[in-house]
């Protein structure tokens, strides 16, 4: 049986996964998600490089003993995704990368001013996560709203909230 293993996005952590995709997912098979080193839970010093973040996922995957995965990259996940794929591809059946870019891709070598904004500060909001992550429309506010309630109804026993600067 094949396995999803999810990468998140830039300071995110287990709860910034939208419980609807999750259960969605996990209807059909394992889904695993895990925070990289010292991310959330996780104990460590958390990678400064995107190949940093892949070497410890691919460590992370092989103590699993998974074998085979499908790899679902968000934003920075993506990166470190791609980047699992070319150092390990034996480990990628599929590899399924959102809101992502090839390296050297145009535009990807700065951020927008509203995600300097949002993630440049101690904690990003709900508001600022919405800006970054969903577009202006009405029907993509509505859905990250919809996402953000999902996210947020758990008030007991939630990740660690990743700090920036965080060792």
């Amino acid at each position: 049986m094949c396995r999803w293993s999810f990468l998140q996005h830039f300071r995110g952590n287990l709860d910034n996964w939208d419980p609807a995709l999750i259960d969605a997912l996990a209807s059909a098979r394992r889904v695993i998600t895990f925070d990289n080193a010292g991310v959330g839970g996780s104990t460590g010093r958390t990678s400064n490089t995107v190949a940093q973040m892949a070497d410890d996922a691919i460590a992370f995957l092989a103590a699993m003993d998974l074998g085979q995965v499908d790899l679902l990259g968000f934003s920075i996940g993506g990166f470190v995704a791609q980047q699992i794929a070319l150092t390990r591809p034996a480990i990628v059946r599929r590899l399924v990368l959102a809101s992502a870019a090839p390296q050297g891709a145009a535009g990807m070598h700065d951020w927008a001013p509203e995600v300097i904004g949002a993630v440049g500060k101690p904690e990003t909001s709900p508001a600022e996560y919405l800006g970054v992550f969903f577009t202006r429309s009405s029907a993509s506010l509505q859905a990250g709203q919809e996402a953000m309630r999902r996210m947020y109804a758990r008030t007991e026993d939630r990740d660690t909230a990743t700090q920036l600067g965080d060792p």
